[in-house]
């Protein structure tokens, strides 16, 4: 019986090892698959950009909008460091008549992440901050804030914690720093995965100040409460929108401008190379 094509390419492909589909190019030896291309290899850096409604700083509200940018690289290490500078624009003063703002700051930062310490991770950080009020020059000025954070995983969510000294806060009438104080705080954080692409991320806490605020040295209280709920939304592998939304309780204070709670939104667009 004569073998039909099928079977005599058949044949060949078992003493040549061959397959159908190099036979008909030639018969050639398959080339070794290439590597893939890793086109969202991370070299460790970044930039960012967003929108707040409202720009607070350790429990007190600075200006009533916002848009900011930011810029990192970190550096793998021992010890991993993060280098990085923002800038973030003021749009609407949150004091009345105008008298001190829109605020605008500039801020260069140093982050190290100590890594893990008896089931704690800990970082440290140093930011030294550049502030330029528009409708009051005399009050522009820098100091610097050096800070702790911690966090430990309980399961159920995340404990996180932290507090920051701050450190020549008296060059310039309206730092945010004038106290040369502390500032402490402690809450909750949990990331709830809803799609394969986002995680909803809650968060609650509180805040105490202790000399930190306005240049009144010595003075100390409960200074806010947070609530929030961000839903990072990952693009592709380089790039995230990340929507928030919170509720901040704010004390009185007791100095100069006192402030009410605020419901405040935002947004921001993160890229990794």
């Amino acid at each position: 019986m004569r073998s039909t094509p099928i079977t005599l390419l058949a044949l060949m492909s078992i003493i040549t090892g061959v397959t159908a589909g190099d036979y008909y190019s030639g018969g050639k030896t398959p080339l070794p698959a290439k590597a893939p291309i890793e086109e969202c290899l991370d070299i460790g850096g970044e930039i960012s950009a967003g929108y707040k409604t409202d720009y607070i700083l350790h429990g007190l509200r600075v200006n009533r909008d916002s848009v900011w940018v930011d810029t990192n690289y970190t550096f793998d290490s021992l010890v991993p460091l993060t280098l990085g500078v923002s800038h973030l624009s003021g749009i609407n003063s949150k004091f009345p008549y105008g008298l001190a703002g829109p605020i605008d700051e500039t801020d260069l930062y140093l982050r190290a992440d100590l890594g893990e310490f008896a089931g704690f991770q800990v970082g440290l950080s140093y930011t030294q901050r550049f502030l330029h009020f528009s409708a009051f020059p005399a009050g522009n000025g820098s100091y610097a804030d050096v800070s702790i954070d911690i966090r430990r995983d309980l399961g159920f969510a995340d404990f996180v914690m932290g507090s920051t000294l701050g450190l020549n806060s008296r060059n310039g009438y309206f730092n945010a720093g004038g106290g040369d104080g502390f500032v402490h705080y402690a809450g909750l954080e949990k990331s709830i995965a809803v799609y394969d692409y986002a995680d909803v991320v809650l968060s609650a806490g509180v805040g105490y100040h202790d000399g930190y605020y306005f240049n009144v040295p010595g003075t100390h209280d409960w200074s806010h409460y947070y609530i929030n709920a961000s839903l990072p939304l990952e693009l592709n592998c380089r790039t995230t929108l990340t929507p928030y939304i919170g509720y901040q309780g704010v004390q009185q204070w007791g100095v100069y401008f006192p402030q009410g709670d605020a419901l405040h939104a935002g947004i921001s667009l993160n890229v990794t190379f």
